[in-house]
């Protein structure tokens, strides 16, 4: 292994944990944004509620970050993520996704580029870590997204998430 191969491997991890907590900041901001009712609210029976999204996250985290790639007891429910209509406490639900966040960025500080070639099996499927990895923070930025889409048609606002550099104003 090269010392390229190491800086790559810390450079997407640090990416990684980067990622985690700025959707993780975006997500609370919206549980902030939604009245208890409305964190559990589902515009159809098909569609999740920002509630059972936070759930979701959690335990998909905690599964293949803190569990799959870090050697915690697996003990996700997958099942309760999505049945659960609350109502949950937004304080419970945002200190539940944040203690995911802080041990899985723990977990990750920890691996190295051969954590991240390694094979593990994870929710059945057989993938590297850095497949682990990169499946997680797609995954959460996904949700993330849903999650904010739902505050934004709730509040019928934006929530000025987006800033953008000065000289991209100008065009």
């Amino acid at each position: 292994m090269s010392a390229n191969d190491a800086g790559i491997a810390q450079l997407l991890l640090n990416d990684a944990q980067k990622r985690f907590r700025h959707y993780q900041s975006r997500i609370l901001r919206c549980l902030d944004e939604l009245k208890g009712y409305e964190i559990w609210w589902r515009p159809n029976e098909a569609a999740n509620s920002a509630g059972n999204l936070v759930l979701h996250l959690s335990g998909n985290v905690r599964q293949w970050i803190v569990s799959g790639l870090g050697g915690a007891a697996d003990v996700r429910k997958r099942d309760m993520e999505f049945s659960e209509r609350g109502p949950v406490p937004r304080r419970e639900l945002a200190a539940r996704l944040s203690a995911t966040v802080n041990e899985a960025c723990r977990v990750l500080k920890k691996l190295n580029a051969a954590a991240l070639a390694r094979k593990y099996t994870i929710q059945g499927f057989r993938v590297t870590g850095l497949e682990a990895v990169c499946h997680v923070y797609e995954h959460f930025s996904h949700h993330a997204g849903q999650i904010i889409y739902i505050t934004k048609m709730i509040r019928g606002k934006d929530l000025q998430f987006t800033k953008l550099p000065a000289i991209m104003k100008q065009k």
